[in-house]
């Protein structure tokens, strides 16, 4: 029994997305079908609809297209992208169901005529384990909350963020300057760019929090990067490199 193929235009309309989108994915290299035609028509197989399935996936819980693409390349686990894909549709089902007792809780306030208290609602997302022992040891618990409330303001993509697509940008720096590739190289300079991205979104544009995650950085890079072969010595020289990149 042959293997069911789709063309762009069903699967475009099945999915909802644009036929433009698909073509642009393919472009780029996001989703590119397996099969054409004779006449050169694009042909999707169920490989090509499994994937399209993750990069939907993906894109739901908050992911660009760049960080999806190296989250694919990485290899992610399918089983994973739908387990966090539910969970995030779980988290947002608590989050309307807290909002609802929220103002059910005022609504009674008021309606008994008691002044109205505003509750500390907020939970910030702290990092754990290592990494987290190591941020600690530069930014006060102030700060740690703000690097938690930073993180939970980005939702359930902070976890392939922080534990996909920051070591893949680590291991690709490192990669580059082993090699000897120029930190002028454009390819370097995306990495850089991107490093600061991230760095930016995760502390709020606070210099204080950016330099003390960057301290944590340099002092345990093997906890921070998730590569237990990294040593300080070696990240102070990728340091170097990607400075010069920038």
């Amino acid at each position: 029994m042959s293997e069911s193929t789709w063309k762009v235009g069903p699967l475009a309309e099945a999915c909802g997305l644009t036929v433009r989108t698909l073509h642009h994915w393919d472009t780029i290299g996001l989703l590119t079908p397996s099969r054409r035609t004779a006449g050169g028509h694009r042909e999707y197989t169920e490989d090509d609809v499994e994937r399209l399935y993750q990069v939907l996936a993906l894109r739901g819980l908050g992911l660009g297209l760049d960080t999806i693409a190296v989250c694919l390349e990485a290899g992610v686990d399918p089983t994973r992208v739908l387990r966090d894909h539910r969970e995030s549709v779980e988290a947002h089902l608590a989050a309307l169901t807290t909002l609802r007792d929220r103002l059910l809780h005022i609504e009674e306030e008021v309606a008994d005529g008691r002044p109205r208290t505003t509750a500390a609602v907020l939970d910030a997302l702290r990092a754990t384990g290592a990494a987290e022992g190591a941020v600690r040891r530069h930014l006060d618990d102030e700060q740690m909350t703000a690097l938690g409330r930073h993180a939970a303001a980005v939702g359930p993509a902070a976890h392939y963020l922080l534990e996909v697509e920051w070591p893949e940008l680590y291991r690709r720096a490192e990669e580059s300057r082993v090699s000897g590739t120029p930190p002028t190289d454009p390819r370097v300079r995306r990495i850089a760019a991107r490093m600061d991205e991230l760095s930016a979104l995760f502390s709020g544009g606070d210099r204080t929090l950016s330099a003390g995650v960057r301290a944590a950085w340099r002092e345990d890079p093997a906890a921070l990067s998730g590569d237990a072969s990294a040593r300080p010595g070696r990240w102070d020289s990728l340091t170097e490199y990607l400075a010069a990149a920038r």
